[in-house]
């Protein structure tokens, strides 16, 4: 295995070198910005994490703590608006959560399998979304192509939500940023690091890193590395936040000093063809207990699940005291809750909301 490395930040993650200044404000600094980013996201779609600016991802974070935190004060902040959820892929988390989010904020879901008629083969997506924004308020996604999704956005009077494409998995990464500021206190300064594929889920996770100025340091196998345009996308805002995209080769390298470790499939839906191809190559990133060793101490492991046990990641690892999975799971619903409220117009602010977690760790 290369131990090729190839740092693109602004700040990089050796505490002894100077931090470049982020031109970018992290958090929502009052009132006034948390409601301009509402308004500019009502009827907005979300296809990609890149679709958000700094602030915008800042107030979807503290809605999702609010959310979370005050329940009761979201109940019906959603009556009568109407969520249709297409998807060609199958799904637990995703389907659930966002049935769950809607329903508890007081709308309805209806689902709409098409596992074995992808979406455009029977109606064109255009006229399919001409169709749909005269019922719906709402259109929730899950396709193999991502093309899918920008196209029934385009052709779309109402948001359209990207709950997992070949490109991105946005929802998943809000969703885990989430929790690490719920166990950390904040994102910013954390050095999150993943290990695997450069699949969908990584690309996502690499731009809300950049988005809230972490150190992203992303381990993958020669051939497997994250896409040249997500890489740029995420340089370019770690540069206004004083984060860092960090790549390489050796996981080991990579996983030191983490304070997350984060690992998917190795085969993603759609690759299944290439398991037996998969497997030799992504054995030495394997995160098992003698990877994790070389994180923080108190550093957490993390997955989007599912999970295949004892491949990319060990029983020992994902059933461990480090393991943060269910947190993950649990959080989808949360933060999609936020996201269905900021694009349907329903969002608000709770002036307490801004404690979230536990205080940040002191560094030493």
């Amino acid at each position: 295995m290369g131990s090729k490395t190839v740092v693109m930040n602004t700040k990089t993650i050796d505490d002894d070198l100077p931090a470049a200044k982020p031109t970018a404000t992290l958090g929502i600094q009052s009132d006034t910005s948390f409601s301009e980013a509402s308004k500019r996201l009502t009827g907005r779609d979300l296809c990609s994490i890149g679709d958000l600016t700094v602030d915008e991802m800042a107030a979807i974070m503290e809605l999702s703590h609010a959310v979370k935190t005050h329940p009761e004060d979201f109940r019906h902040a959603l009556d009568a608006r109407q969520m249709v959820m297409f998807f060609e892929k199958a799904s637990l988390r995703t389907r659930l959560t966002f049935e769950a989010a809607i329903n508890t904020l007081g709308g309805n879901a209806i689902f709409v399998d098409q596992t074995q008629s992808p979406l455009g083969e029977r109606e064109s997506l255009a006229d399919m979304a001409r169709n749909l924004e005269r019922w719906m308020n709402i259109i929730i996604l899950r396709t193999y192509a991502h093309d899918t999704i920008t196209e029934m956005a385009a052709c779309s009077k109402v948001p359209i939500i990207n709950a997992l494409s070949d490109l991105e998995h946005p929802c998943q990464a809000i969703a885990d940023f989430f929790t690490l500021e719920e166990r950390f206190g904040t994102a910013q300064g954390l050095h999150f690091t993943y290990v695997g594929d450069g699949n969908n889920v990584c690309h996502s996770l690499m731009l809300t890193a950049a988005q809230l100025g972490a150190h992203c340091s992303i381990a993958s196998p020669k051939g497997f590395a994250p896409k040249l345009e997500i890489i740029h996308k995420a340089i370019e805002i770690a540069e206004t936040t004083g984060g860092s995209i960090t790549l390489l080769h050796d996981p080991i390298k990579a996983v030191t000093g983490a304070d997350a470790v984060y690992t998917d499939v190795c085969t993603s839906m759609g690759f299944e063809h290439e398991v037996t191809k998969r497997a030799p190559i992504f054995k030495p990133y394997q995160v098992n207990e003698a990877l994790m060793a070389h994180a923080q101490p108190d550093a957490v492991f993390m997955h989007c699940l599912p999970a295949h046990r004892n491949a990319e990641v060990t029983d020992a690892v994902l059933d461990g005291p480090q393991s943060i999975v269910f947190d993950q799971a649990e959080n989808r619903m949360h933060a999609q809750k936020a996201l269905l409220l900021m694009l349907l117009g329903g969002a608000k602010r709770i002036s307490n909301s801004r404690s979230r977690g536990i205080q940040p760790r002191k560094r030493g």
